[in-house]
């Protein structure tokens, strides 16, 4: 009798565990059905298809770039920060997909500080129209061209002119967002000023901050270690500086990055993607209908 019941009590378990696995099952295919997919490349054909087809048409291109980043952050910071950036922009639109973020910009390597992979503004710009123009042939109806790096923006800002022109007549639209990088690093600028701190310059307070709030994990993205000499060396000779060449700074660093923490980088990543989602939203709108005269 008391194996008939001891069998019966391990039946009962049995059930209620496969019950509770059947139900967390359920539960978590309906979550993963709530996600809200708009990477384009970690979608599938049909999934882009849909996304399309319910009124995500908007294709948004953005440029990360790979360059030394101090002794304290890692080379592909601008990318890594840009695809976070890209996809919060997307979901906040609510109908936008983001393209894969192109890792490279206008820039050029040197052997003093390796890491550096630069294309010129001529190929940046043609990558970005044929880009543009593939995302176009998928069936996107407006693009918006970004970048997350200082060279290319006035590359950007004409090809995205050209190609309105181009398309406009089919009824698509092709728009540069500015606000992805001038107003919103102004206005980042103002506030780590605000707290007393030294904002501007080149992995500097501003972006080793966002890379540090966005890294998977501590030292993922910048080394911690490395934060109390990540601040500009300039031989006290050193000519005037060229362009690109971040003030002839021994160790890649242009301004000063040693108070950097998460919590600046949140306030930063918040603002980039607030202003630039309000930016395109404004570049987007279909033009105001006026008013005939009585």
């Amino acid at each position: 009798m008391t194996g008939f019941h001891l069998s019966k009590h391990r039946a009962w378990v049995v059930a209620a565990i496969l019950a509770t696995s059947a139900a967390g099952t359920l539960a978590e295919t309906k979550a993963a059905a709530k996600v809200d997919r708009v990477d384009l490349e970690l979608m599938t054909t049909n999934e882009v298809k849909d996304a399309i087809a319910a009124g995500k048409t908007t294709a948004l291109i953005f440029n990360g770039g790979t360059e030394t980043r101090g002794p304290q952050a890692v080379n592909g910071g601008h990318t890594l920060v840009a695809h976070a950036k890209v996809v919060a922009i997307a979901r906040e639109l609510g109908n936008a997909i983001a393209a894969p973020v192109l890792p490279f910009s206008p820039n050029n390597a040197y052997p003093e500080l390796p890491g550096t992979i630069g294309i010129t503004p001529e190929t940046f710009k043609e990558v970005n129209k044929e880009v543009a123009e593939q995302m176009i042939r998928n069936g996107f109806k407006a693009v918006v061209l970004m970048g997350d790096h200082g060279g290319g923006q006035k590359e950007l800002a004409a090809l995205a002119a050209e190609l309105d022109a181009k398309y406009a007549p089919q009824g698509i639209r092709v728009v540069y967002c500015e606000d992805a990088y001038k107003k919103s690093n102004d206005d980042y600028d103002k506030w780590i000023a605000s707290k007393g701190l030294s904002p501007g310059g080149h992995a500097s307070i501003n972006d080793t901050s966002e890379m540090m709030y966005l890294e998977p994990a501590p030292d993922a993205w910048v080394r911690r270690d490395k934060l109390p000499i990540a601040v500009e060396q300039i031989p006290a000779d050193a000519p005037a500086a060229q362009p690109g060449h971040l003030k002839h700074s021994l160790n890649g660093v242009s301004g000063d990055g040693r108070a950097s923490t998460a919590e600046i980088g949140k306030y930063g990543y918040d603002i980039h993607v607030s202003e630039s989602v309000a930016q395109i939203r404004q570049l987007l709108a279909p033009a105001a209908t006026s008013t005939p005269a009585k």
